[in-house]
């Protein structure tokens, strides 16, 4: 019924406290001597009715008498007995009573027993508070701390002793800045003091709760607070329950640092910025270091081999340490017995919770180990990159700085990270693969050098396009023509990648086969056009997944150019092309304005050919529109930075691509899409270097020639080549003579060659044959073809021109 108890509560909650229960006094016999006022009340006996009778007599049923006798036996065994007991109303009635019982020893050396008495009811409810309060110091898992009305510690509960390390009484009477760390106490006594001052309660606020003790390591915990009241609304101090919330909070901090790094990991197509992000993203939350190798052929764009053979480059290493061994680009030559090489070998994630840095992990010198000896490491894990069953690398985390080493948890982040990142790593492993090889295609396909021409000095640029949208199709080309010409082309495919490179080698080879029929510029673009017609028709036809490489080559532009610097003309025609730039010597810098022309592939429309005369020294510049588009898409200030980089004609050409390619571009930034840019400076041949006479259409004209020829080449001092010159002329204007007609001209020019030309009115169209032993004629064409290095024909609106050119002889 009960258990013995010497312990008396004078709190008001308390029914047993004076004033709140019913209280008698018996003698050493059992006799009731004192009957309170609230006895009276709950039981219904007037004290005239109770003093002088013996208790049990009074209050106890028969029924009940023998339990009662026990009590008493054991009340007096132990001086004292708490518990329930029914007792009788003055009507008569059952009533359950909570007892409290206890001995008093008079001044007289006689004894009498105090009781003190409520209904049950109330007694069961205050033992529930009781056990409630009991349970929340002693047994309850959730911490709890009560501070007083200046902010010092009461109490503290056992959860909290067990969480700190601390006993329970150490905090008693102390602020928090006394047993806290300083950073995290005052956030924590500012909050004890609003509840107090506001009586607002806090709820499941979060927040950091190191120990001055133990400074390092990490405790987070779950506050919840209130303000206590007593009845009369006195504030007597605060309450707080705390739930150490450490390992969740470590949990969604794990979590979070997957989502973060799945936002910063793979930003960009580039192996070692990715490496670089991946460091940084595990640096940031998870490990006080960070290092990323990569085996050499992943940082070169390659495909490993199978298996884990050869060498480790340290790509990345996060945050910047002088003292770790291998800095970034340093081969790292890892020992078997390392756990990056053994991570490697079993493609599992290698833990070392607690451990000394082991230099001979790695073939150091001693001088490297004295100083990574310096770094404190004690915890570490290496995890390997593997993507599409192929070992990229490897990552190592260490922690020096952070106390706690790192646990399973950490491990599996730590190879999700991994996961997540080798994939984009071997993304731009596969994309500068791609691009090395699209570039190597562009840049074969380009010309290599530029040779010095009679007509202009050139100077160029290619600057290939970063990131994702790859290797585009730009292109140039400079073609030396008959008669001392040259033709500049500048083209641009739209798309990038490895189809629109090998669409720009098409049309560069067409480009230089039209050039070599020497066609009028608008005729070279009707050709380019029909040949990009027939390429996307082939293409259409034959493929059924190329829809991509089709529109590349139907979005194709180009520009075509011829500069004669006989006479200083310049002709040239464009299809969907940006204009060329012409700068005289006297600093006029003027976008041409020649007709656009339909881009290239479109079919049936016409292009028209543009002339001008340009002045000895002009600069003729042609580009493609990512020189215009690189800084900020803004086309007007992109052609006033070209026209200010341009007006200075009389730098060196090589200077003025430089100033034209810095003052476009943004600075230490590839563009977005490849450039071409193209700058030649226009030279004039001298009158004494050329020669020309118009022949009569007779038959004596043939002598006349080699009459001519004789003597200007004699002039010249090439008299080496009188003989085949004299005897080249005199067959060229014989057929002029025999199938021509119209007056004849001849013409000799001397520049790094000897060129020779005859021309007439007629259109027909000479052709190289082999005569039979018995024909009289037919040879001339053949001998022509035998003695000079190259020879063709050219036509105009106005006739024919057939050409021959020979190498001067050596100085």
């Amino acid at each position: 019924m009960g258990t013995p108890s010497m312990h008396f509560s004078e709190s008001p909650e308390d029914p047993f406290a004076i004033g709140h229960g019913a209280s008698a006094v018996l003698d050493d016999r059992g006799t009731v001597v004192a009957w309170s006022t609230r006895a009276q009340e709950l039981l219904g006996y007037p004290a005239k009715e109770v003093l002088g009778r013996a208790w049990q007599d009074l209050l106890v049923d028969a029924r009940d008498l023998p339990v009662v006798r026990s009590v008493v036996v054991e009340a007096v065994k132990a001086g004292g007995w708490f518990g329930v007991l029914p007792v009788r109303h003055h009507d008569g009635h059952r009533l359950e009573m909570g007892f409290r019982a206890r001995a008093v020893t008079r001044e007289g050396g006689g004894q009498e027993w105090l009781l003190v008495g409520a209904p049950a009811a109330e007694v069961i409810a205050w033992q529930r508070d009781r056990a409630l309060l009991d349970g929340l110091y002693r047994r309850s898992p959730i911490g709890l701390v009560t501070y007083g009305p200046d902010r010092r510690v009461i109490r503290v509960n056992r959860a909290v002793a067990k969480a700190s390390g601390v006993p329970a009484e150490a905090p008693v009477g102390h602020h928090p800045r006394e047993f806290m760390v300083a950073e995290d106490a005052g956030p924590q006594d500012e909050r004890v003091r609003h509840v107090l001052e506001t009586g607002e309660p806090l709820i499941f606020t979060e927040q950091s709760a190191r120990a001055r003790h133990d400074p390092g390591r990490e405790r987070i915990v779950s506050v919840s607070a209130f303000r206590m009241e007593d009845p009369s609304g006195r504030v007597l101090g605060v309450a707080e329950t705390i739930e150490d919330v450490t390992d969740r909070h470590r949990a969604q901090r794990r979590l979070a640092l997957l989502n973060e790094a799945s936002a910063r990991i793979g930003t960009s197509l580039d192996v070692a910025q990715t490496a670089r992000e991946l460091a940084e993203a595990a640096a940031h939350d998870l490990a006080d270091y960070c290092s990323v190798d990569l085996l050499k052929p992943v940082t070169l764009g390659d495909e490993p081999g199978p298996g884990t053979a050869g060498p480790l480059v340290r790509v990345a290493l996060s945050p910047p340490e002088n003292r770790v061994p291998y800095q970034e680009g340093d081969v790292v030559p890892l020992l078997p017995e390392s756990p990056q090489a053994r991570c490697l070998t079993e493609r599992r994630p290698i833990l070392d919770g607690l451990l000394s840095l082991r230099p001979e992990w790695y073939a150091m010198d001693r001088r490297r180990i004295e100083i990574a000896l310096g770094l404190g490491v004690h915890s570490m894990i290496a995890v390997p990159l593997l993507a599409r069953g192929l070992v990229l690398g490897v990552v190592s985390l260490w922690r020096s700085r952070t106390p706690e080493p790192f646990e399973d948890d950490d491990a599996a982040v730590a190879q999700e990270l991994a996961s997540r990142a080798a994939v984009s790593i071997d993304n731009a492993r596969r994309f500068t693969q791609q691009q090395s090889a699209a570039l190597t295609l562009q840049r074969s396909l380009l010309p290599s050098a530029v040779s010095d021409l009679p007509a202009v000095e050139v100077a160029c640029r290619y600057l290939p396009a970063s990131g994702e949208p790859g290797i585009g199709g730009d292109w140039f080309d400079v073609i030396p023509l008959s008669g001392a010409r040259v033709a500049l082309v500048v083209g641009d495919v739209v798309g990038h990648g490895i189809h629109a490179a090998a669409s720009m080698g098409r049309l560069r080879a067409a480009a230089r086969t039209l050039a070599s029929l020497d066609l009028e510029p608008d005729e070279v673009m009707t050709g380019l056009d029909d040949l990009v017609s027939l390429l996307a028709t082939e293409l259409e036809a034959n493929a059924d997944d190329n829809r991509t490489a089709i529109e590349q080559v139907v979005g194709a532009t180009c520009l075509y150019a011829v500069y004669d610097p006989v006479s200083q003309h310049c002709s040239l025609a464009r299809a969907g092309h940006p204009a060329p730039v012409v700068s005289t010597p006297d600093g006029e810098v003027t976008v041409l304005d020649p007709p656009a022309g339909p881009p290239l592939g479109l079919g049936g429309l016409p292009f028209e050919t543009y002339d001008l005369d340009l002045p000895e020294g002009s600069l003729l510049t042609l580009y493609t529109d990512g020189l215009l588009e690189a800084r900020n898409g803004d086309i007007d200030t992109a052609l006033a930075h070209l026209r200010a980089c341009l007006a200075h004609t009389e730098e060196p050409l090589e200077e003025t691509c430089h100033s034209v390619v810095d003052a476009l571009l943004p600075k230490d930034h590839l563009p977005s899409d490849d450039i071409a840019l193209l700058i030649a400076r226009t030279r004039v041949l001298r009158p004494q270097n050329v020669a020309s006479w118009q022949l009569p259409l007779e038959a004596t004209s043939a002598a006349r020639a080699r009459e001519l020829t004789t003597a200007k080449l004699t002039e010249w001092g090439l008299t080496e080549l009188a003989f085949t010159t004299e005897l080249v002329a005199s067959e060229l204007v014989t057929n002029a003579y025999r199938y021509g007609s119209g007056p004849v001209t001849l013409r000799l020019i001397r520049t790094h060659s000897l060129s020779c030309e005859v021309s007439d009115t007629s259109h027909t169209s000479p052709h190289l044959r082999r005569a039979l032993t018995t024909d009289e004629g037919g040879r001339g064409l053949f001998l022509v073809a035998q003695l000079t290095e190259r020879w063709g024909t050219r036509y105009s609106r106005d006739g024919k021109t057939v050409w021959t050119e020979q190498p001067l002889p050596p100085a």
